[in-house]
């Protein structure tokens, strides 16, 4: 399919990595974080939403497909790819919300999500991450430390089930980026990123 990009080796573990909300499989966090992942020996399959693909298709900026249609089209990859068993489903931002929703589906093992949007920036009475507080199969949430979408000493409040294990970036923002104040670099925050999600994918650790 045109609308899939594969990084890595197929004999190697694999990864179904859905884009964010404002940038689609081939923006450059998700083709870095696909290389980096192939490097540390996960194959990575990528793909982009229906509304992503008009949107490429006529050039005209386009809000997300409501959740019904980005479950729908999710879940029809993941079918296609768990055929020889269950893999690791996740992806940035919305991607990673979505992939968390899909956690029950029986071609899943386990959910990894990159900055979870568990509310827009500076609306923390719209929280999305409810569900989180059930899921019962191993579940990785990745989040910057300044992450407006959930802070870090936002998210130590939050209640998660025994199943989710959320590792904060230091100093990161939403794509992870820290400030040149802090001592830390993207690059670093992106391997690091990198690391713990081939790691968890890999089984070695659920955390």
């Amino acid at each position: 399919m045109s609308n899939v990009i594969r990084d890595g080796l197929e004999k190697d573990p694999l990864f179904l990595f859905a884009h964010g909300a404002g940038a689609g499989m081939d923006h450059e966090f998700m083709t870095d974080m696909a290389q980096r992942l192939a490097n540390l020996g996960v194959q990575v399959v990528r793909f982009n939403f229906p509304y992503m693909i008009k949107r490429q298709e006529d050039g005209k900026k386009r809000p997300p497909d409501r959740a019904p249609k980005l479950l729908e089209a999710m879940t029809e990859i993941i079918e296609s790819l768990s055929q020889q068993g269950p893999i690791v489903i996740g992806g940035k931002s919305m991607g990673g919300r979505m992939a968390s929703l899909l956690s029950e589906h029986s071609g899943v093992a386990k959910v990894a999500c990159l900055g979870f949007p568990f509310h827009p920036p500076g609306k923390l009475d719209k929280f999305k991450g409810e569900h989180l507080a059930d899921i019962k199969k191993p579940c990785l949430i990745l989040q910057g430390e300044r992450d407006t979408f959930g802070r870090k000493e936002e998210v130590l409040e939050y209640s998660f089930s025994s199943s989710v294990r959320c590792h904060f970036i230091a100093d990161g923002d939403h794509g992870f980026k820290p400030r040149k104040s802090s001592g830390y670099t993207e690059q670093q925050n992106r391997q690091q990123v990198a690391e713990l999600l081939a790691t968890f994918i890999k089984g070695q650790s659920n955390a």
